[in-house]
């Protein structure tokens, strides 16, 4: 039987597209990284373990004193407090193993240029991503594909700690600036020539990354001037001070990142640009496996070093906490989260599927 109404359907099939379009408010995304950052201080705060580890600690007492509670919630609210006030309230949190919330690498290799590819890309590549070589990534990531978009054209900015980064978001193929490892800003302000200078005096212990607060205020500087829409920010001292064995200074830097994410969330609600019109994602590119004696490590010799986490809040989020809900959640699902997030189709594919939870 033909279709009586079809040009009622038609206008009904617009009116649906149309208000689904207009229900999204996110028009900036902010995407932040803690490398190597352990779901298990996240969600239970300083480990007991570690904490009485000669071998890792000599002297106990100054984090005993910062960040011991006596049970798992007051640790960890002592050591990310602004994730656990204000993402516990107003966003989601992923990756509570407790209660069955599983989030994993898709990855099998469990090291950092494979999982940023996952995150960035929204799928694995076990096949080509074998190392952390400075190799162009051949995927194309979600930065580069919004880049090409006419609303987003040179409004997609990435700044990071390691100096692979260029090579991992294909600077020199994409033509998004990215900020990372040494480099310092182009046409610095007053303030950006005042880091650049510190960066240069200050040497942190590593050859290849950088102290996270010179890639936090080159990234909080272009946020103030230029005002990009698309932000990736990727902190790396968590990983570093772990491969060195140093519980202290791998605690402590988590602490600053929340300070610092904290400080970035604070400026979103306060800018007009941003305000009510932003979520933010903050994930790991890996984990450190189960077995507090393996905690330095990672990769596929460390068992389970793939379990990570990962949180979200934003004007497209419901409200709910940290996730109690079972399930299983990989960060390769984090670029087409985005994408719907944004109300766009992801390009690409082979891509995982979004992460539903986090859509309105």
């Amino acid at each position: 039987m033909k279709n009586k109404y079809p040009l009622f359907c038609l206008f009904l099939l617009g009116i649906i597209v149309t208000s689904q379009a207009q229900s999204h408010k996110t028009e900036n995304i902010f995407l932040i990284t803690l490398d190597g950052m352990r779901w298990q201080e996240v969600f239970a705060g300083i480990d007991p373990l570690l904490l009485n580890d000669t071998t890792v600690l000599a002297d106990p007492s100054e984090l005993t004193n910062l960040f011991w509670a006596k049970d798992k919630a007051g640790r960890r609210e002592k050591l990310m407090p602004f994730l656990w006030n204000v993402f516990k309230k107003e966003g989601q949190i992923y990756g509570n193993r407790a209660y069955g919330n599983l989030v994993d690498n898709a990855n099998k290799l469990w090291f950092s240029y494979p999982g940023y590819n996952e995150v960035l890309s929204g799928f694995a590549d076990d096949e080509r991503i074998t190392s952390n070589d400075k190799i162009n990534n051949p995927n194309v990531t979600f930065l580069e594909y919004l880049n090409q978009r006419d609303e987003y054209k040179g409004k997609v900015r990435a700044f990071g700690s390691w100096d692979v980064f260029p090579y991992i978001i294909n600077a020199e193929r994409s033509g998004i600036p990215v900020n990372a490892g040494f480099t310092t800003a182009t046409n610095p302000s007053e303030t950006e020539k005042l880091i650049a200078r510190l960066q240069s005096e200050i040497r942190g212990p590593w050859g290849e990354v950088r102290l996270d607060p010179f890639t936090h205020h080159f990234a909080l500087e272009t946020i103030k001037d230029e005002k990009p829409s698309i932000v990736y920010i990727a902190y790396g001292e968590t990983d570093d001070w772990a491969h060195g064995g140093n519980y202290e200074q791998y605690i402590l830097a988590a602490r600053q990142t929340d300070q610092y994410i904290q400080e970035l969330w604070e400026y979103i609600q306060r800018d007009a640009k941003y305000a009510d019109k932003t979520t933010m994602i903050i994930t790991t590119d890996h984990g450190r496996g189960v077995d507090a004696s393996s905690w330095t490590g990672h990769g596929a010799r460390i068992p389970e070093a793939g379990q990570i986490w990962m949180a979200v809040i934003g004007p497209d989020t419901q409200a709910q906490g940290e996730m109690k809900k079972k399930g299983q959640w990989q960060s390769a699902m984090l670029a087409r989260t985005i994408f719907t997030l944004l109300g766009l189709e992801y390009p690409d594919e082979s891509a995982a599927p979004e992460i539903k939870e986090m859509i309105n």
